[in-house]
């Protein structure tokens, strides 16, 4: 059997126990099929980058799946036809992580670098203080449109 993390986007107006229900049906599938179902991560009701079948928030869930592929497919499958799920992706892999996922640690593990990084007090806009070095002698500036050579032109 293979080893997948399996995410879905359920729609916005579910409650979290419809999304729990949906989880013990997609769980059922996948131990008729022969595999397991390991971790299950409820993310919660997070807002989406952009409009997904015309939801702006979704309840995220991830999965580690022990299955066969014909298992996967098979509940891949009904949540393309169940109009409760937006959006999912399976991904093989190697080993299921131990632990919390990304998503479920703690934000602030940003360590001694401060709030703004180690980009200093104003960041990468103050660029006034940066040599430019000798720019060499370009010459006097061509004409501008509508313009003769003597009028306007500044040194």
């Amino acid at each position: 059997m293979s080893l997948y993390e399996h995410v879905f986007l359920a729609r916005q107006d579910l409650s979290q126990q419809q999304v729990d229900a949906l989880v013990e049906h997609y769980k059922g599938i996948i131990e008729a099929g022969g595999g397991s179902l390991g971790r299950v991560e409820n993310w919660g009701l997070k807002s989406l980058a952009f409009r997904v079948k015309k939801n702006r928030k979704a309840y995220y869930t991830l999965m580690d799946i022990d299955a066969p592929s014909a298992a996967v497919a098979e509940m891949e499958r009904q949540m393309g036809l169940s109009e409760d799920i937006l959006r999912f992706m399976t991904i093989k892999v190697e080993a299921h992580e131990e632990g919390p996922s990304a998503m479920m640690q703690k934000r602030d593990d940003r360590g001694d670098r401060g709030p703004r990084g180690d980009r200093g007090p104003r960041g990468d806009r103050d660029r006034g203080d940066r040599d430019r070095g000798d720019r060499g002698d370009r010459g006097p500036r061509p004409p501008r449109e509508g313009q003769s050579q003597g009028e306007g032109a500044s040194a």
